[in-house]
């Protein structure tokens, strides 16, 4: 949905499109796309607004790190980067909204950085990372199990949702026990 530059589409007036289509893929039109989308929880309640050079790639990003509150989207794109203009039109849906969103205010880390799965670690994990006798090598092994433990538990969430787009996540990254995708 092209609108020049001045016009701000109140976020009510914008068409709710499925996070995750009928085909189980997440909208292609927003491919490349420069713009500001909303997302929205099964409730339907916003849950996060943000801006992107390419809504798909955050699109994805958001997914997989929140994939439990990411159902439902609703999108304004421009033809040129303009960050003025994005915050502006970030700002009036949030002010539109009423209250801050979830994940622009305390949850903004779970949105917007990579997953720590250190952070996710189960007492057994947690007791072998803290045991002295590993090196610093024994140390990012156990970092990269956790990652790939969490990372398992995420795509399975994402095919019980019924996911057909292919989710790849960094593998440098769980060296260090952080899970983002690759671009």
């Amino acid at each position: 949905m092209d609108q020049d530059e001045q016009n701000i589409i109140k976020l009510q007036d914008l068409p709710e499109i499925p996070y995750i289509d009928s085909n189980g893929q997440i909208p292609e039109e927003f491919q490349g796309r420069i713009g500001v989308y909303a997302i929205f929880n099964q409730a339907k309640i916003l849950q996060f607004v943000g801006y992107s050079r390419d809504i798909y790639v955050s699109l994805r990003q958001h997914l997989v790190r929140q994939p439990e509150n990411c159902y439902w989207i609703k999108a304004q794109t421009i033809e040129r980067p303009n960050r003025t203009i994005l915050e502006t039109i970030e700002k009036a849906w949030i002010a539109e909204n009423g209250n801050v969103p979830v994940g622009n205010g305390d949850a903004k880390e779970k949105w917007t950085q990579a997953i720590n799965a250190k952070a996710m670690m189960n007492a057994e994990e947690k007791a072998n990372f803290e045991n002295p006798i590993h090196d610093e090598i024994g140390k990012m092994k156990i970092l990269k199990n956790v990652a790939r433990r969490v990372e398992a538990e995420i795509l399975q969430v994402l095919a019980a949702r019924g996911l057909q787009t292919q989710v790849r996540f960094n593998p440098k990254l769980k060296e260090e026990g952080l899970l983002d995708l690759k671009s």
